[in-house]
């Protein structure tokens, strides 16, 4: 990791992602940014790893742009060949496009760039006193950080306006309630650990397919979606760890499932 800007720490196939400049409440510098990208690259090289959660030492989640200790945005801006996304935006997408589930537990400060890369997650937990914000606007910026991708998904575009025009700090009690996150409870990242546990628990090769077809389906077509159904759900009847689901449901017992073979 970029000067251990972050952390990651796998245990019984759930990957703990730690942001980890508690001094700075976890700001975006040029080396967390690059940090987050390189973390998100080291879970998905691992077929062991069936559920991730993300969260930030100290204080905070993200207190969002670290502005005095970035330079020239160029780095951040630009794209690299072959890539959908820029390395600011990354630090967002590569979540989205992680295969496994990824639960962002947020606690302190969540604004701005923060804010976008807890929207990558696939499910958020908030602590109810947790400040969250759209504050690009405060800067006079837009959010950009894949806020496109996310945000539609989870709020009503007015919702999504007002946040955005005025970068109001709304409680993570609150944010519930809009449902920019999943759910608000005392304990984010105990939460987030405890349900980590449960889906590591199932086929990956299932967890794997249904993050793949809510994420390529959502509001797209109708009929590529049912395709696509069809496509996974063949894909999944009567492999290794289909079978073995049934066969531990049937026993009433722990399934033992086998990694899945990773994506050349």
């Amino acid at each position: 990791m970029s000067e251990q800007r972050v952390t990651i720490a796998v245990d019984d196939h759930v990957a703990v992602v730690t942001l980890n400049r508690p001094d700075k409440h976890n700001a975006l510098d040029g080396p967390m940014f690059e940090g987050i990208v390189e973390a998100a690259a080291e879970v998905a090289a691992r077929p062991d790893v069936r559920a991730v959660v993300l969260h930030g030492a100290g204080p905070s989640f993200c207190s969002g742009l670290d502005v005095s200790a970035m330079g020239s945005p160029d780095n951040l801006v630009t794209r690299e060949e072959g890539q959908r996304s820029n390395l600011a935006q990354r630090a967002c997408t590569d979540w989205i496009d992680l295969p496994a589930p990824v639960i962002a537990a947020v606690h302190g400060n969540c604004f701005g760039g923060g804010l976008q890369v807890a929207l990558g997650a696939d499910i958020r937990f908030a602590a109810p006193d947790a400040r969250l914000s759209v504050m690009e606007s405060k800067w006079g910026l837009v959010p950009d950080m894949g806020i496109t991708s996310t945000l539609p998904r989870l709020v009503r575009i007015d919702i999504a306006k007002e946040l955005t025009f005025t970068a109001r700090v709304i409680s993570g009690s609150e944010a519930a309630a809009l449902g920019l996150v999943t759910r608000a409870t005392e304990d984010p990242l105990a939460a987030a650990l405890e349900l980590a546990r449960e889906i590591a628990a199932r086929s990956p090769d299932a967890v794997r397919a249904a993050k793949r077809l809510y994420n390529s389906s959502w509001h797209g077509p109708v009929e590529d979606a049912l395709r696509l159904e069809t496509e996974l759900q063949v894909g999944l009847i009567g492999s290794p760890n289909q079978i073995e689901a049934v066969r531990a449901g049937m026993a009433k017992e722990p399934a033992n499932f086998a990694d899945p073979v990773p994506v050349t």
